[in-house]
């Protein structure tokens, strides 16, 4: 199989997202890694952490090739704020979204296998002036996709989102027929074909408590949930539920389980999380390239203070390779 090339985008500047990216750099690679950032914000991190790292420029015209311990390809772009590590600056809000929009750019025209990315800080872009919900919303506008799906993965569970990041109060109001339906058919088309799941077996959440207790605390499970699950259901979709949220976590039903589907996003992550933060993965469903991304946030504290926790983006990276992997076989 080729060497793939995937691209990496550090996030936010000042925090942790250069840290990660560094100490993967200390490995060596069977893929070629491609890291899009200002490569000063690089070598200034390195300095800080007492890290030998030797910053190549990119060329796209090469072919990919497995990295080299020590070495970190970048493609640079430049970040106009000098950058204090652990202080946030709204100057670099539009810097940190530019490296989105590049790896994007080249991995709808197939330079890249894969995007992952690393944590943004979405107070400081709004800050900055520029509306920003999260990376799943923003790659979806990028892809000209109207509807993707955020999932979340831990050894041995799948968590993925109906709603993401939204105020409590308007989730009731976002769950509808349609956008339940999609969100189901994207997320039982990408487990067939990105991760190789012939027939999914999709948990899916109520959104009241005890899944509405027939009507007593909601309707919403009645109306919409359990509706979209006989449509779907009848078409050889296999969908089980509303299940009441407090229960639906427990081994008997995750060990026939391929995913879960949650209504919210408090609803299901805190569960995913517990069971695997730091080695969890968010994976974009929906879009017509591959992304991953790190379950944690910037960490502003500990960014340039000495080794941190870089699970999540080798799993991050291991996901996308496996998905980019199956891919390529299957062209």
């Amino acid at each position: 199989m080729a060497c793939l090339r995937l691209a990496l985008t550090p996030g936010e500047p000042a925090g942790i997202g250069p840290d990660i990216s560094i100490q993967l750099a200390c490995q060596r690679r069977e893929y070629d890694l491609v890291v899009v950032a200002d490569p000063e914000i690089l070598r200034q991190r390195a300095r800080q952490r007492g890290l030998a790292l030797i910053v190549e420029s990119y060329d796209p015209a090469q072919p990919p090739e497995p990295g080299v311990s020590g070495t970190l390809k970048v493609l640079p772009l430049r970040a106009p704020v000098p950058v204090t590590t652990g202080c946030l600056s709204p100057g670099n809000a539009a810097y940190v979204l530019a490296c989105l929009r590049r790896s994007v750019a080249g991995c709808l025209q197939g330079e890249f296998s894969a995007l992952v990315t690393g944590p943004v800080h979405k107070g400081i872009i709004n800050q900055a002036g520029i509306s920003f919900s999260g990376h799943t919303e923003f790659l979806a506008q990028l892809c000209n996709r109207s509807q993707v799906v955020m999932m979340l993965t831990a050894p041995g569970l799948r968590v993925a989102l109906a709603t993401t990041h939204l105020p409590l109060r308007e989730v009731s109001a976002a769950i509808t027929r349609r956008g339940l339906e999609g969100t189901l058919r994207i997320l039982h088309r990408d487990l067939r074909q990105r991760f190789g799941i012939s027939r999914p077996r999709i948990l899916v959440c109520g959104l009241n408590p005890h899944a509405g207790e027939g009507g007593h605390l909601g309707r919403e499970e009645i109306e919409i949930i359990e509706p979209v699950i006989a449509t779907l259901r009848a078409q050889g979709m296999q969908l089980f539920g509303p299940l009441p949220a407090d229960t639906l976590f427990v081994p008997r039903y995750l060990k026939e389980a391929d995913a879960v589907l949650a209504m919210y996003h408090d609803q299901g992550l805190p569960v995913l999380k517990h069971v695997g933060f730091g080695r969890a993965v968010n994976i974009t469903l929906g879009l017509p390239i591959i992304r991953t991304s790190v379950d944690h946030g910037t960490a502003l504290d500990l960014a340039g203070k000495g080794p941190v926790g870089s699970g999540s983006l080798e799993a991050a990276v291991e996901a996308a390779l496996a998905m980019a992997e199956r891919e390529q076989l299957s062209k």
